[in-house]
């Protein structure tokens, strides 16, 4: 009876694991959810940003908590800061090749290797934080830029966006054209091509670098993001005028760059928890910005004696002659980005319309 119990016991178990086994088959041929509890994961996330930087370089640290405790421990993601494991604007190849899992940063620092890049980042006089997120998220705007990263082995995810920056640091005040002939300015992206254009020469270096390299004359001008981080980086200490509207950057969109391959390795609930994470720290930066920038706009009024002034009309005009003919150039001579700036720009257009009834009639007549 014993025996005949326990061989009993044996079938049911065995028909059990057999149907276990089936319905997991099932389920990943049918491209059902696949979760593993028993595996762990540690990756690792490099940024652009200096160490611990305010909001980009917290909002990463965030993600990274909100993971882990949205995977039950499962997955683990160490943050460092640019120059910390790898120099800060080597991440696309690390990411690239798996050195790294991840890295946060910015479309535009990879122009070299692509240069439809930029339009995934920031488009001088193009859109605003909020109209870059529609097109991204719910105008087509995220299977372009999947697209032109896949031959690198990289998948991108929107993960923020610091909203309408300022113009930037000047060493000399700018009232015409002409005193942007000679001047050696950090910009990136797009910006620089028209900066270039107008007589500029552009420089890019990393934003630990910035100070040093304004204060000693390496460069006469420096953008970066707004109030808040100007004002913590100290460049109200060595540069006299401080101009808006930040026409290079109206809506600068911020990247998770990650590994294709060791994403889709991953169990479908933690592509989907590092998914869901991005754009939580996206909405999050986005607060902090906006909540932190009137805050520090006025601790820079009323504290320093820096010229908080507007570029000149002529100026901005002639900015925006350039960018046109930046863009002809760049998407004449690269397909790639002949396809996405025409995607871009008819998004643009279209969503410009329904901004002229709503927002713009809003700031200008009611706020």
């Amino acid at each position: 009876m014993k025996r005949r119990n326990f061989l009993t016991k044996s079938a049911l178990a065995a028909a059990g694991a057999t149907s276990i086994a089936s319905c997991v088959k099932s389920e990943e041929k049918s491209q059902g959810p696949y979760i593993n509890f028993n595996n762990t994961y540690r990756w690792k996330m490099t940024t652009t940003w200096p160490p611990n930087f305010p909001v980009v370089g917290e909002g990463c640290q965030l993600m990274a908590d909100w993971v882990k405790k949205m995977s039950g421990g499962r997955m683990e993601i160490t943050v460092y800061g640019g120059g910390e494991l790898i120099p800060a604007l080597e991440g696309f190849d690390a990411v690239s090749n798996g050195a790294v899992e991840m890295n946060h940063g910015a479309a535009y620092y990879w122009t070299g290797k692509i240069p439809a890049s930029p339009f995934f980042a920031a488009v001088p006089f193009g859109m605003n934080a909020q109209q870059m997120s529609a097109w991204i998220i719910s105008g087509g705007g995220d299977k372009l830029w999947e697209e032109l990263y896949e031959p690198f082995n990289i998948h991108p995810f929107l993960c923020g966006n610091t909203g309408v920056q300022m113009a930037g640091w000047f060493k000399k005040a700018i009232e015409t054209v002409d005193d942007l002939k000679g001047l050696k300015m950090r910009i990136p992206g797009l910006g620089a091509k028209v900066l270039e254009k107008a007589g500029g020469t552009p420089v890019l270096v990393s934003g630990g670098e910035i100070y040093t390299n304004l204060e000693r004359g390496v460069i006469d001008a420096t953008e970066w993001i707004g109030p808040y981080h100007d004002y913590l980086m100290g460049f109200y200490n060595v540069a006299n005028y401080y101009y808006y509207p930040g026409w290079h950057e109206p809506g600068p969109a911020l990247e998770m760059l990650v590994n294709k391959e060791k994403l889709e390795s991953l169990p479908t609930d933690l592509q989907e928890i590092i998914r869901t994470a991005c754009y939580r720290t996206g909405r999050w930066m986005g607060a902090e910005f906006d909540a932190r920038n009137g805050q520090y706009l006025k601790k820079i009024i009323d504290e320093t004696d820096v010229t908080v002034t507007q570029f000149p009309d002529e100026v901005l005009e002639r900015l925006k002659v350039h960018t046109k003919e930046a863009i002809i150039e760049i998407t004449e001579s690269d397909p790639a980005s002949k396809k996405v700036f025409e995607a871009f720009d008819k998004f643009k257009k279209n969503v410009g319309g329904w901004m002229d009834v709503s927002e713009r009639v809003f700031y200008d007549k009611i706020m």
